[in-house]
């Protein structure tokens, strides 16, 4: 069953909490490594933010609709400004584009999403052990300082910092691990997960939990590489069954959806 975070006294209201606001630190992607590396000043950028933003903030459901007309009306912006931005978005696996049907917010379907956390688990695995094996004092005092942060956030009942930095905590890993080329698959399995949690987790969910960060941690500290794989596939199952992949008939319009 999905578990509400253990540790804020108060439920965390995540849907009202994301969209701009969390997407203004990173896009809202939970890394730097993933940000879509748009600026916001020209007409393509701002169709992709608002988009991104919208899809992330849980505004836009998986299988909208994103009519070209209506995004060119929306944005002052011509068709095939339009379709740039559209395809930079099929490209991050954000949209979909259908021949001839137009282009509609991505719907990962039951076997991609578990194609997609089985990779992950696999990947985050390997890493995760060659962090133990390559980890210095001052990589584990940045994790330190990460765990912090978190807790801090999670006080703060911000959701959208702390989803972010869980999500970075796993790319922080990650790069512990020396390896470019496992580093690089990861950074597009958490932007994937990331987006598969955003539109399908239940609201208050932690996306996360803070324990199970500091478990592992302490696997790396003490040398423990087969407890921090373990730990590591464990939290990772447990992210994979939080996800529930149905949504609600939603009825706003366009422009209400994408926050204009």
């Amino acid at each position: 069953m999905p578990r509400t975070p253990k540790k804020p006294a108060a439920p965390v209201n995540r849907a009202p909490s994301r969209g701009k606001a969390a997407a203004s630190a990173e896009a809202p992607l939970p890394s730097g490594a993933l940000t879509p590396g748009a600026s916001g000043d020209t007409p393509e950028d701002r169709i992709y933010l608002a988009v991104f933003e919208s899809v992330m903030g849980q505004r836009l459901a998986p299988g909208t609709k994103l009519p070209e007309a209506a995004l060119c009306e929306l944005f002052d912006a011509s068709r095939s400004t339009v379709r740039q931005a559209l395809q930079r978005l099929a490209h991050d696996h954000i949209v979909q584009l259908r021949p001839n049907r137009g282009a509609i917010v991505a719907m990962p379907t039951p076997e991609e999403t578990r194609q997609i956390f089985e990779a992950r688990r696999g990947l985050e695995a390997a890493l995760v052990r060659l962090a133990v094996a390559h980890a210095t004092a001052a990589d584990l005092k940045a994790l330190r300082a990460q765990l912090r942060a978190e807790h801090e956030a999670m006080h703060r009942f911000d959701q959208p910092a702390w989803a972010r930095l869980a999500s970075s905590f796993h790319l922080k890993i990650g790069e512990l691990g020396r390896n470019p080329i496992l580093h690089r698959y990861l950074v597009e399995m958490v932007s994937r997960c990331s987006l598969i949690v955003a539109l399908y987790e239940p609201p208050g969910n932690a996306c996360c939990e803070h324990d199970e960060h500091e478990a592992i941690v302490k696997c790396i500290e003490r040398g423990d590489a087969d407890g921090a794989a373990r730990l590591m596939e464990e939290h990772l199952q447990v992210l994979e069954r939080n996800v529930r992949l149905q949504t609600e008939a939603r009825a706003p319009g366009l422009r209400e959806l994408l926050g204009l």
